[in-house]
């Protein structure tokens, strides 16, 4: 009787495996929202990491949180570091690539409360007169990670978190 238990339990855990194993390896997450006013405007705030306290979703959850800045003044090379709470975590994010007005695109690295890498890309695409911004996340997904995505809906999640940043966004530049 064991015997088949464990056997039954070894399936299932094999089947769970294969399962996770065939999840996509990668984790997409885009929000968009538009703005009323010039491109310009909107990626000067986010091209500067030290903008970034008056309109981040994060800022919110650990106002006391230390923030370094280091490397370019703005744009390309500038670096943002920092250490909170449980809520946000400790890591860094470096812009690697701005082209005023259109693009940005950071490497964001978490240290806490896990290691992870992914691609931040910001688009300010001008619509006449409003500008349609659009924040994009892409990771690579380990089998941990698949794991997690199986209970956790992060799309959901961060992407919440995306709205809110670029509603904040909104409102720091009309």
């Amino acid at each position: 009787m064991l015997k088949n238990i464990l056997f039954a339990i070894l399936i299932l855990l094999v089947a769970l495996g294969l399962y996770v194993s065939a999840q996509p390896p990668e984790m997409l997450i885009s929000r968009s929202l538009l703005i009323p006013v010039p491109a310009s405007q909107v990626f000067a705030q986010v091209n500067d990491f030290k903008n970034w306290a008056n309109w981040s979703p994060w800022t919110r959850l650990d106002p006391n949180q230390k923030i370094e800045f280091s490397g370019a003044a703005n744009g390309e090379g500038a670096v943002m570091t920092w250490n909170g709470n449980k809520d946000v975590g400790q890591g860094r994010n470096a812009i690697v690539q701005s082209r005023a007005p259109e693009f940005i695109q950071t490497k964001l690295e978490f240290i806490k409360p896990f290691k992870s890498t992914s691609t931040a890309e910001f688009t300010f695409e001008e619509k006449g007169k409003e500008t349609l911004v659009t924040w994009t996340m892409l990771a690579q997904k380990n089998f941990i990670m698949k794991t997690l995505h199986l209970v956790i809906d992060c799309d959901k999640m961060i992407g919440a978190q995306f709205e809110e940043g670029l509603s904040n966004l909104k409102n720091t530049v009309q």
